[in-house]
């Protein structure tokens, strides 16, 4: 294929492309603590951003790994704070052991109850979460608000997650939302500071799901 260019691709076969991607990777990140079970979340988390310091931030429980391949496995739901995760997730590979994706943000029952009560609507689809399934993956990319509910719920004994990834990307109540996470004794996996997003939760749900369908 010739794109008219000067330059010209090393490769056009998908597959190939990303197995470079990811020795690339291996080549560049550095000496790291990771398991090679994180290491395998971090190197998605890398490959979908680009970003060698957003992985070197990425934080994890002792149990994260374990407890998402579980989770998957025994096919518990797993909730997305925003549209966007549920577009860029891989959910056959949820689907497949009798999970599936759910994202309330936009339900007219949870814009309903947001407006009645003045908040947010991430807030009201984390209540509406939990009414839902109990344990479960609770996937946050988006919305600070959504995962300091999750926190208060959590700590008040009403949520019990299997496991949160919670990667809030933003200024606002971001970067402390994951402090408060880190704090908790639930299987986490997120990371220190502002960068996050919709982008880098997928990458680390997929992660998740590719070691279970592994295990």
């Amino acid at each position: 294929m010739d794109f008219h260019t000067d330059f010209k691709p090393l490769t056009v076969q998908p597959q190939e492309i990303e197995g470079k991607s990811f020795n690339m990777i291996d080549e560049e990140f550095g000496d790291h603590d990771f398991t090679q079970e994180e290491y395998k979340v971090v190197q998605r988390v890398v490959h979908a951003s680009a970003d060698f310091e957003l992985g070197h931030s990425m934080l994890f429980h002792d149990k994260a790994i374990q407890a998402g391949i579980e989770a998957i496995r025994n096919g518990e739901q797993v909730y997305a704070d925003v549209q966007m995760i549920l577009s860029g997730v891989s959910k056959g590979r949820i689907e497949k052991y009798g999970g599936s994706v759910n994202v309330y943000i936009s339900d007219p029952d949870v814009m309903e109850e947001a407006k009645r009560l003045n908040t947010t609507r991430a807030i009201i689809s984390v209540r509406k979460a939990i009414q839902q399934f109990e344990g479960g993956i609770f996937a946050i990319g988006n919305a600070p608000t959504a995962l300091l509910e999750l926190i208060r719920l959590i700590k008040e004994g009403i949520a019990k997650p299997s496991l949160v990834i919670g990667l809030p990307v933003g200024f606002v109540s971001a970067p402390e939302s994951k402090e408060e996470l880190a704090k908790l004794d639930v299987p986490f996996i997120t990371n220190v500071g502002r960068k996050g997003g919709s982008t880098i939760t997928v990458a680390a749900l997929n992660a998740i799901s590719l070691l279970a369908e592994k295990a």
